[in-house]
């Protein structure tokens, strides 16, 4: 079948839209009508290759739409359910036995690979293969083929086209924070970076009983709202030394802190917040190779923690439903973040992205 799509054909190069041949379902697969999908700083760094993805190839990873058809063995989701969709797991490794799918042996291939796992493309061009399975769904398109493991069924009195950046970027704050590092009531926690993903963390955290809520960004409208939803402080770096003013405010540093930016100086002055036995949650993605250097010393003095988090820790099924009655009760208000676009000027939204203009971008789709 056709569908209309942002393609990426070369380093750097800016989204092109074109007709593809998108496959028939196979039988762990499910056909989405796509209505909308978030843009994620992810999606920017493979269109400019910090990430070894074959190109060319169709990007978005944060879709949600309807089911069109299902595979003969899917019995998650039927055709017209409404959906959000996430990341892929194997399923089948030691860590997904283990139930930690988001540490799939797997992972890289399951959603970088631009493959399906049989190796088999989903996507072609007048009959040349063109890389889909992103994140195994490539949802900047109108139609987008996904894994029974990888959709999440969502209530049909929502708004649907607001729900795509649950399943990558606003799970992976808000999770970071409720399922990983799980907060003491009365803690403080500080977030290096308040864009959809470290503004989700700045949500989450009134939830789980924080009560000192930095949120360090040089973007003064984004330290706006973050105050307004839910950070009790908002620090500009460039204004000071942000280590010394978290230090301040917390009464000798963070008890948690989240680094949502990926800079390697931002992951310092973010494990440096820190209280002893405190924990640095590192979510924020940097180029292959980045390196950064940490007093050894200091780090054993103190007992401070540095951990990774992929996706928040979260299982999607579990995890988007709940996010989303937290949004029914107005309580996870993340609507807030998001301005809309239509497909065809994905090329603006990636350039509001980068420039700090908007928060979540969202792609509409046109009708299918």
């Amino acid at each position: 079948m056709q569908t209309t799509a942002a393609v990426v054909r070369a380093k750097g190069e800016p989204f092109t839209i074109e007709e593809l041949e998108l496959d028939a379902p196979q039988d762990d697969e499910v056909l989405v009508r796509v209505v909308a999908a978030g843009l994620c700083h992810t999606d920017i760094f493979i269109r400019d290759q910090h990430y070894p993805t074959p190109l060319p190839m169709v990007l978005g990873h944060e879709g949600a739409g309807v089911v069109e058809a299902v595979g003969s063995r899917v019995t998650k989701v039927a055709p017209g359910d409404h959906v959000a969709l996430s990341y892929l797991s194997c399923g089948g490794c030691a860590n997904c036995q283990a139930g930690l799918p988001t540490y799939c042996h797997q992972f890289f291939a399951c959603n970088f690979s631009g493959l399906r796992l049989d190796g088999s493309t989903t996507l072609s061009h007048d009959g040349e293969p063109v890389h889909g399975s992103f994140f195994s769904q490539s949802s900047w398109a109108t139609y987008a083929l996904a894994n029974e493991r990888n959709v999440a069924k969502v209530p049909k009195d929502v708004p649907l086209e607001l729900l795509g950046p649950l399943g990558c970027g606003i799970q992976t704050g808000a999770g970071t924070v409720m399922n990983n590092l799980r907060p003491r009531v009365g803690s403080s926690l500080a977030v290096f970076g308040v864009g959809s993903v470290g503004m989700s963390a700045v949500m989450a955290a009134p939830l789980v009983g924080c009560t000192t809520i930095v949120a360090v960004d040089p973007n003064e409208e984004r330290r706006v709202l973050a105050l307004e939803l839910g950070a009790t402080h908002a620090v500009d770096p460039f204004a000071g030394d942000p280590v010394e003013e978290i230090r301040q405010l917390t009464g000798g540093g963070a008890q948690y802190t989240v680094e949502a930016t990926g800079l390697p100086p931002v992951l310092r002055q973010a494990v440096d917040s820190l209280a002893s036995a405190g924990i640095c949650a590192l979510i924020g993605a940097a180029p292959l190779g980045a390196e950064v250097a940490i007093d050894m010393s200091m780090m054993l003095a103190t007992g401070r923690t540095l951990r990774g988090v992929v996706e928040g820790d979260s299982v999607p099924d579990v995890f988007i439903p709940a996010l989303i009655e937290l949004y029914r009760q107005g309580r996870f208000p993340f609507d807030r973040l998001v301005t809309f676009y239509d497909l065809a000027d994905v090329n603006r939204a990636a350039e509001d992205s980068e420039h700090g203009r908007v928060v979540k971008p969202v792609l509409r789709m046109p009708a299918a």
